[in-house]
């Protein structure tokens, strides 16, 4: 007798199913309380099910192909930014580059274009230009709001999870996701491709220059590949939306008197 107890605690041990982990796989359904032979539900006519486990001792020891392709895109994509992010510091391996690569982004900041759009409307002459003018600044107050909306509500970090700067705050980019000025790039070469007369290279130069925006905010260490790559989806979706509620000459008119008119009280 000694030694069949001995031997039943040794398979007890070996038993995988007594480990913490799985310590909810032996006990047995718990029934809801209130069963039908204690009275409880019987006057409603039914008994309720008392085999479905609680959510607490469910284990997912299969998960979903699905969930295992996501969290290793998302691996990658931290991986590889981090990688990329050389101008992140200041005596990084990336350092000498380092102003280039921030000017390159800078050009692609909120502010520089709408006080640019708002310059050059304030000097135009010219009816078809004010038209294009004020598409333009639409355009770029519709990319902003709609970054900055995203950027709140998903709250993702950058790779280098660096503080926004003031100009940040100023263009509400205080997130990563999805990248402002990769947006704002793509929607601006557009926009201009679509409605200047360029030459063959100076269009191939306003792509790259797109592109190489997007890649300065990774290089920064500011976004994750995966941002500048859905901002520059974005982008395109605004710029195809603009095109679609373009504005014509008379109606530019009517937002610049309004503008102007509001100007003069305010001054």
């Amino acid at each position: 007798m000694p030694g069949s107890q001995a031997r039943s605690r040794a398979r007890d041990r070996n038993n995988v199913l007594n480990r913490p982990e799985f310590m909810s796989l032996n006990q047995p359904p718990r029934r809801e309380q209130g069963d039908s032979s204690e009275g409880g539900p019987a006057a409603d006519g039914g008994v309720k099910d008392g085999s479905r486990w609680p959510e607490q001792d469910c284990m997912q020891l299969n998960p979903s192909f699905r969930g295992i392709a996501i969290n290793s895109l998302l691996a990658i994509d931290i991986s590889l930014s981090k990688r990329l992010g050389v101008c992140a510091r200041p005596h990084g391996p990336g350092a000498p580059l380092r102003s280039m690569v921030t000017l390159l982004a800078l050009s692609g900041h909120a502010l520089p274009w709408l006080f640019g759009t708002l310059i050059c409307l304030w000097r135009s002459n010219t009816l078809a230009g004010q038209e294009v003018l004020v598409n333009l600044l639409l355009a770029l107050i519709l990319d902003l709001m709609t970054v900055a909306g995203m950027q709140k509500l998903v709250k993702r970090r950058g790779p280098w999870d660096f503080p926004p700067g003031l100009l940040d705050y100023i263009a509400m980019d205080t997130y990563s996701f999805p990248a402002a000025h990769a947006s704002r790039a793509v929607m601006v070469s557009k926009f201009l491709l679509n409605h200047l007369v360029l030459a063959v290279p100076l269009r191939i130069l306003l792509y790259l220059w797109a592109f190489l925006v997007g890649v300065s905010r990774v290089l920064l260490g500011k976004h994750h590949l995966s941002d500048v790559g859905c901002g520059f989806a974005l982008g395109f979706l605004h710029f195809t939306l603009v095109e679609s509620v373009w504005l014509d000459s008379a109606t530019c008119q009517t937002l610049i008197s309004i503008g102007t008119l509001r100007w003069i009280l305010l001054v």
